[in-house]
C-alpha cells in the first residue's frame, strides 16, 4: 500500500510540473498575445485557482489527502492570509480553495523557466524595494485580491518553535487591511522539511484546515507607542492563531 501510494504521489508531481510548464511557457504567453496587460491577472489568476483545484481534488480522489476546511475560504475577498505552512502544497491548496488569490514570492524564481510567467502575472515579488512592494501588495488589496503569506518564512516541522516575520503585520498596517489567519495541520508528515516527498503514509493524509477571527490592525494601535510596538503585537497574535 505504501509503495503504490509512493507511486501514485510521483505521477501527480510530475502532473503538476507538466500542467505548470505548459501553462507557464505555452497557455499564458499565447493568451498575453490577445489580452490587454490591465486584463492578464483576472484571466491568469482564475486559470491558475482553476488548475490548482483540479489538482487539489485529483490528490483528494487518489485518495492521497483528505481536506478539512472550518470555514469558507471562497468567501474571502481582499484580505491579507497569513497561514501556516506545515507542507509544499500548503499554497496549492490555499489558492485552490480560493479564487482572486495571490501569493509572495522571491524574485528568484522570476529566473525559473517553468514559472517565470506564473511568477510574473500572479506572484507579488517581496525582496524588493519595501516602497515598491507596499504599492504593488497595496493596488492588488485595492483590486480585490487576497494576498496569502507565509509568515513563517519556510515550511515548519512538526513541534518546531516558529518565528514570524514581520510582513504581514507590517502590510495591514500600512494597508488599513484585516488579516485573516489561516492554521493548517496535517496528521501525517507529508511534504514537510527534511522528508521523503514520496512518504504518504499508509492511509489519507488529513488536513485540517481552520480559519480562525480576522486581526484588525486598528485595535493594535496606540497612539502612544511606535509602529514597530504595534506591528509586534499583530505578528504575535498571527503567531498565537497558527502555532
Amino acid at each position: 500500500m505504501k509503495f503504490l501510494r509512493a507511486i501514485l504521489v510521483l505521477a501527480e508531481i510530475c502532473f503538476f510540473g507538466i500542467g505548470a510548464l505548459i501553462i507557464g511557457c505555452i497557455i499564458f504567453p499565447l493568451l498575453s498575445l490577445f489580452i490587454k496587460e490591465e486584463n492578464r491577472r483576472k484571466l491568469f489568476s482564475n486559470i491558475i485557482h482553476s488548475s490548482w483545484n483540479f489538482f487539489v481534488g485529483l490528490m483528494k480522489n487518489t485518495r492521497i489527502i483528505n481536506i478539512n476546511i472550518d470555514g469558507d475560504l471562497s468567501k474571502v475577498k481582499g484580505k491579507i492570509i497569513a497561514a501556516s505552512h506545515p507542507s509544499l502544497i500548503d499554497i496549492v491548496i490555499l489558492i485552490g480553495n480560493m479564487p482572486n488569490s495571490l501569493c509572495l514570492a522571491k524574485k528568484e524564481l522570476l529566473k525559473n523557466p517553468v514559472m517565470h510567467n506564473i511568477v510574473k502575472s500572479l506572484y507579488i515579488i517581496n525582496n524588493i524595494e519595501p516602497e515598491i512592494f507596499q504599492k504593488n501588495a497595496m493596488k492588488a488589496l485595492a483590486d480585490g485580491y487576497n494576498i496569502v503569506i507565509f509568515p513563517t518564512g519556510t515550511r515548519t516541522l512538526p513541534g518546531e518553535q516558529i518565528k514570524i516575520h514581520k510582513g504581514a503585520a507590517q502590510l495591514s498596517l500600512v494597508s488599513g487591511i484585516n488579516i485573516v489567519p489561516v492554521n493548517i495541520k496535517t496528521d501525517y508528515p507529508f511534504l514537510i522539511k527534511h522528508h521523503s516527498p514520496l512518504d504518504a503514509g499508509n492511509k489519507p493524509v488529513n488536513y485540517n484546515i481552520k480559519i480562525m477571527p480576522e486581526i484588525n490592525p486598528e485595535n493594535y494601535i496606540n497612539d502612544t507607542d511606535s509602529e514597530i510596538k504595534a506591528r509586534n503585537r499583530i505578528s504575535e497574535k498571527i503567531k498565537e492563531y497558527i502555532n
